[in-house]
């Protein structure tokens, strides 16, 4: 990523997210003076445990193992009875969500990050050639403004940024996980998942933070519904909760172009507050760090980045899926687990889940009723 400005660009994000500070790494390795703005007084961001595809560490390079702290080998998916097992090439990758946000904070202040702490934003106007961006103390009714070549909002799915530049709210699901003694019978390098369409359009997971402890979650579509259906899978799977973790995820229903200019100054989305996320299994990490990539070269490149058009194909993709998937009843997934063999989950083992379309494509040749069933998910509606 090359730029051909004068002079560097002043450029404040918004939001202490993993987004906001791979983007400010990436900006302040490249010579722009870069400042993050975090509402909070400290930087000690909710903890959350997630599971990762390899491209995460590709992306962050060794960077990334300080967040790691399990590796999968191994997927049991079941669907009402029926069992189907992905043994992985290329391990996934358990993270902490709070790790790898602080690290990203120390990498982007040693590359010459300024992070501002309570620092509430209040909104962005136009200041001649430049954008005038407004914060209050948090806690007091002190305000600053800050003059800036360029806005980054990095401040997650409800992005005040998004909002004060003019761009529509996006709609959002709840995710609710339980931390759980981990099952004895199980490997800690296993994930189980379990899809039960009555309960939510998406799936149940049980993952391993560790050889003791792992979170047993869901994503669903009513915040209160969802942990209900929670407590009873806790009690068929026979796990008592230690603690719950939640949040509202971004779900992607079209790509949301990620800048807008305010007056002569640009203005950009990353992360959750572009609502990037793969609508297959609303993860948004890794899409977040592409995002990332994509804006740091929009920046520096006049608006062009070939990393958010890669982007937004993958996505759209995801979407497609996910359409056909969420009309699934428990026959279709029935019908679908008894098209799998071991020969038609080759590709599930070899590629992971940000390779979609190759995934896709060799599935639908080793099996192609699949491609049918999955066409039937998209023309017709649950009965």
């Amino acid at each position: 990523m090359t730029g051909s400005h004068r002079r560097p660009k002043r450029i404040a994000i918004v939001g202490g997210s993993a987004a906001g500070f791979f983007a400010a790494r990436l900006l302040a390795r490249a010579g722009q003076h870069v400042s993050v703005f975090e509402r909070d007084d400290r930087l000690d961001p909710t903890p959350r445990t997630l599971i990762v595809t390899t491209h995460f560490r590709e992306l962050l390079g060794a960077s990334a193992d300080s967040a790691v702290v399990n590796e999968i080998r191994q997927f049991e998916m079941f669907a009402d009875g029926r069992v189907a097992d992905v043994h992985l090439a290329r391990p996934d990758l358990i993270i902490e969500r709070s790790r790898l946000i602080r690290g990203l904070a120390e990498e982007s202040a040693a590359a010459g990050t300024q992070v501002c702490l309570r620092r509430n934003f209040l909104g962005v106007q136009a200041a001649g050639t430049e954008l005038s961006v407004a914060f209050g103390d948090r806690d007091s009714a002190s305000q600053e403004e800050v003059r800036a070549d360029a806005v980054v909002g990095a401040d997650g799915a409800f992005s005040r940024v998004a909002q004060a530049a003019g761009w529509p709210s996006q709609p959002t699901v709840p995710l609710v996980q339980a931390l759980v003694e981990w099952p004895r019978n199980v490997s800690p390098h296993t994930v189980r998942v379990w899809f039960v369409p009555e309960d939510t359009p998406y799936f149940y997971w049980l993952i391993p933070e560790s050889p003791s402890k792992g979170v047993l979650g869901l994503i669903g579509l009513d915040g209160k519904d969802t942990r209900r259906c929670l407590d009873r899978f806790l009690v068929r799977q026979q796990l008592t909760p230690f603690s719950f973790q939640g949040a509202r995820i971004p779900l992607y229903e079209r790509w949301i172009p990620v800048r807008r200019k305010v007056g002569q100054g640009d203005v950009y989305l990353v992360g959750d507050a572009a609502g990037q996320v793969k609508v297959t299994t609303v993860g948004g990490i890794v899409t977040g760090l592409r995002g990332a990539i994509g804006v740091t070269e929009a920046l520096l490149n006049g608006g062009s980045s070939v990393e958010l058009k890669a982007l937004r194909r993958e996505l759209d993709l995801h979407l497609w899926i996910r359409r056909s998937l969420h009309r699934f009843t428990q026959a279709d997934y029935c019908r679908l687990f008894d098209l799998l063999s071991a020969s038609t989950l080759a590709p599930l083992r070899l590629h992971h889940r940000d390779e979609v379309g190759k995934i896709l494509w060799r599935l639908c040749v080793r099996q192609p009723r699949l491609l049918l069933l999955g066409i039937r998910g998209l023309l017709i509606g649950r009965h």
